[in-house]
């Protein structure tokens, strides 16, 4: 009978121990993130992106980098255009995201926020409008299904980045 109580005493602290060591680890998008963060070359940042644009600027570049059309269009507001465009942007922008990536952001970000990124690898450029979909979540407007469009020079955008900066306010600076 004693026996029989110090296996369910040390049974019962084991199952505690091990909802505590559960409580103390990353929740799955936590890691997901640190995952990519550790398997991507870092984002060079210009301007002043907001927690949510740049966070899914970020995850946009691995998922270019990856190859990964179908994450790349679960980050769409709108998914109305969402695959085509991903698929798009991945066939153009693939190889190039695999190296050095600049995120020039424009404007100010608190709901929206153009960006254009420099691909250093392939001298491409390419702009975002990250902003905040209808569900109060940050998204990217994938709106592209043309190829022609998706692979589009921003004509307004200086040939490198922090070249002018802010459209509202003149300046940038590298974060």
């Amino acid at each position: 009978m004693a026996r029989s109580r110090q296996l369910t005493a040390v049974a019962l602290a084991a199952a505690f121990a091990g909802s505590l060591l559960t409580g103390c680890t990353s929740d799955d998008a936590s890691l997901s993130y640190q995952t990519d963060y550790s398997n991507h070359p870092p984002l060079r940042v210009v301007g002043y992106p907001s927690t949510g644009s740049l966070e899914t600027v970020q995850k946009a570049v691995w998922r270019l980098a990856d190859g990964d059309a179908r994450g790349l269009a679960t980050l769409a507001v709108d998914d109305k255009d969402a695959k085509a465009t991903a698929r798009n942007w991945v066939k153009a922008f693939s190889a190039a995201a695999k190296g050095e990536v600049t995120a020039d952001f424009y404007d100010e970000g608190s709901v929206r926020q153009v960006v254009v990124l420099y691909f250093t690898k392939s001298g491409q450029t390419k702009e975002l409008e990250a902003r905040i979909g209808d569900d109060g979540a940050w998204g990217l407007t994938l709106d592209e299904p043309d190829p022609a469009e998706a692979t589009a020079k921003p004509t307004w955008a200086p040939p490198k980045a922090g070249g002018s900066g802010s459209r509202t306010s003149g300046t940038a600076s590298e974060s």
